[in-house]
């Protein structure tokens, strides 16, 4: 019987754990970047926001009626958890952006169903870092709404 002893040493084990470790963890964050990534828009440019509107089923003007820089408060009452309701009903979450500063293009909708010819129909967009974090398409009539931005014929 031949019996080979092989001594290793404690920084190399060491070594190659924090080095699989080290492997391990940024596999994950490549995988779980490219899952999440599938499901952002980048919309940082006024093309790109009308193309994406125009996907949505909606006719806007050339250009956005205004946009604004809004800060989504931190503590939220009840306005802003319906808000959030309806944002996660279109695969956003607006919690992660609690206390930041967004931006709103808001635009106006031209072709909301027997609202053609009315200019309270408008669309909001909410853009982090170029990103669509979330929006709406509401009315500012006195019975208005609130919907999701896609076009429901």
């Amino acid at each position: 019987m031949f019996i080979h002893t092989v001594k290793i040493r404690k920084p190399k084990v060491w070594l190659t754990v924090i080095l699989v470790i080290i492997f391990a963890a940024m596999t994950a964050v490549f995988i779980f970047g490219l899952k999440n990534r599938g499901s952002t828009r980048e919309l940082g440019s006024e093309t790109k926001r009308q193309a994406f509107l125009k996907e949505m089923g909606w006719q806007v003007p050339d250009s956005f009626e205004s946009v604004k820089t809004v800060l989504i408060p931190k503590e939220w009452e009840e306005v802003y958890l319906n808000y959030n309701k309806l944002q996660k009903q279109q695969g956003f979450d607006l919690t992660a952006y609690k206390g930041m500063q967004v931006q709103v293009y808001t635009y106006k909708v031209l072709n909301y169903p027997q609202h053609e010819d009315e200019d309270c129909i408008f669309c909001h967009l909410m853009i982090s870092d170029g990103q669509l974090i979330g929006g709406d398409v509401c009315s500012t009539a006195l019975d208005g709404f609130m919907q999701g931005l896609r076009f429901n014929s």
